[in-house]
């Protein structure tokens, strides 16, 4: 058995950014914005949670938008190859109540997430599974003496690329890319893979 464990980011490197595909349908452009464009994450979903309020929307109307979404095309199929070679966690930032249909369409991968409070279909607030929960999860994989690689695409990745003993960027924004260039960078499935199994 592999003393590796590949940590990976949900969206935007599995599957579509949720809250940017909620955007489109709302029309609403504020909630395009994500942690690719804003690095505290206290302030990005404090902005979300304002603007749900302010338009009357509600959680049953993100997860109409979310049973629409796929994964990523060749998603399903690099994390299969990727699950035969290694053990594989899922780390990010969106919630149980909007994980579970994209968990499904990739076969129930492990994923450490948030979760939000809810009351009559509104969200009220979000509660973190721990401050920096992704790095915090590098860490207690380190200590039971596992060696960690792991790939995200934006700010709140950051902490957990820095934290394993190998980081990859995927498909990062330019501005990503240029504030963290000690990170290797792929666009692809195949070079990401690559990267990983340079490590395993």
């Amino acid at each position: 058995m592999s003393q590796t464990i590949v940590t990976l980011d949900l969206e935007g490197v599995l599957v579509p950014e949720v809250w940017i595909a909620f955007a489109e349908k709302t029309g609403i452009e504020d909630l395009k914005k994500t942690t690719r464009d804003i690095p505290d994450y206290d302030e990005l979903m404090t902005g979300r949670l304002r603007i749900l309020r302010e338009h009357q929307l509600t959680l049953p109307m993100i997860q109409d938008v979310i049973a629409e979404l796929e994964p990523l095309p060749g998603a399903l199929d690099f994390l299969n190859a990727l699950r035969e070679r290694v053990q594989v966690i899922i780390l990010s930032d969106t919630f149980e109540a909007f994980a579970k249909p994209l968990m499904r369409q990739l076969g129930w991968p492990t994923i450490f997430c948030h979760r939000l409070e809810v009351r009559d279909g509104h969200i009220l607030n979000y509660h973190l599974r721990q401050p920096d929960q992704k790095r915090c999860s590098v860490l207690a994989l380190q200590s039971l003496q596992y060696q960690v690689i792991a790939a995200g695409d934006s700010y709140n990745d950051i902490s957990m690329l820095s934290t394993a003993e190998h980081g990859i960027l995927f498909h990062a924004p330019d501005n990503v890319r240029a504030e963290f260039p000690q990170f290797p960078a792929v666009d692809s499935y195949p070079a990401l893979m690559e990267q990983i199994t340079q490590h395993l």
